[in-house]
């Protein structure tokens, strides 16, 4: 009866043991490279010719001499947002037919007075809608990564499920076949090594289940963060007014920054970006500001975030056209 125990829990050690092996094996042979879908990869967010792209870039504001009908009547960010959408002329035009009118209000006048602020409108309607055509294809590539990044999290909570209940199962075998032999005199010092076993098994998996982290490749041959981190005088992916607005140093501003500026600064004031050392920063720059990227769960979800904030600096230009719109009286 004895012999036959023995024999039995002779043969879980060596389950056990052969388990260690077998668990390390797949550990290093597995990879932790995922592919994902080649949609995921090659799916593009950019509507080719949407934008104008040979389009002037606007002088800034204040190298401009504006008339005093102007900045008498509308703020700073009214102005530049005219301004970088290319409209300060027909904004002027506006006021000046308002006040001839108010002076003489003929029905020519009139009629003029309501052909301008149509004009006026049709503008900042159009500017409205590139500022939300933009937002849609940041919006587009966040949600991009996200996903695969989910699609990841997915693979590693997978693994580390069948991780733990590996353990588990390990623990509970080793735990009662231990106790067994420990108990028996003449099992000798079995139970004692089948708890090593056992002890060293529930390690190896839980070091696993720790280092369960998985990377794939993710293309982004059209990088809108490269151009936010360096800052060109000119992009080919941000359209040229909203490139002009994101870039723009307001006199009014203490801070001294672009809203481009800020937004690295956030960055970095969030260790979004490690810039503690010149290593730590050529390393985001190689992998995040490049065509490609070799990722893991965390990395992906750090640039699904930089898409998100620069996609809100973008929809905040929207506050200044509405402001304008107010102050040209066409609400």
């Amino acid at each position: 009866m004895l012999i036959s125990a023995l024999y039995y829990y002779r043969r879980a050690f060596i389950a056990i043991v052969s388990m260690v092996i077998i668990v390390s094996f797949h550990s290093c042979s597995a990879g932790k490279k995922v592919r994902v879908s080649n949609y995921a990869n090659l799916i593009s967010c950019h509507q080719v010719n949407t934008f104008d792209f040979k389009r002037a870039k606007p002088q800034p504001l204040h190298q401009i001499s504006l008339d005093t009908v102007l900045s008498n009547r509308f703020s700073l960010s009214s102005l530049n947002i005219a301004n970088a959408f290319g409209f300060l002329n027909l904004l002027k035009q506006h006021v000046d037919i308002q006040n001839t009118y108010n002076l003489s209000p003929t029905t020519e006048h009139r009629l003029q007075k309501l052909e301008l602020a149509m004009k006026l409108s049709e503008r900042i309607n159009q500017a409205s809608l590139e500022i939300s055509s933009f937002a849609s294809e940041l919006d587009c590539e966040e949600e991009r990564i996200t996903q695969v990044a989910d699609f990841l999290k997915g693979k590693e909570k997978q693994r580390e499920t069948r991780l733990t209940v590996a353990a588990i199962g390990v623990g509970a075998v080793g735990g009662v076949a231990s106790g067994i032999l420990s108990a028996s005199e003449k099992a000798g010092n079995s139970g004692d090594y089948l708890g090593i076993a056992t002890g060293i098994t529930e390690a190896i998996l839980g070091v696993l289940i720790l280092k369960n982290n998985k990377t794939t490749e993710l293309l982004h041959p059209r990088n809108a963060l490269k151009d936010i981190w360096y800052g060109s005088p000119e992009s080919d992916i941000y359209p040229p007014s909203i490139w002009y607005y994101l870039n723009y140093k307001k006199a009014t501003d203490t801070t001294g920054l672009s809203l481009r500026e800020k937004i690295i600064e956030r960055w970095k004031g969030f260790e979004q970006i490690d810039a503690s050392s010149k290593k730590d920063l050529t390393s985001f720059e190689l992998l995040y500001l490049g065509e490609a990227g070799k990722y893991g769960t965390e990395e992906l979800y750090n640039r699904a975030k930089m898409y998100d904030q620069i996609e809100s600096y973008v929809k905040m230009i929207k506050q200044d056209l509405t402001t304008l719109s107010l102050e040209a009286g066409l609400q």
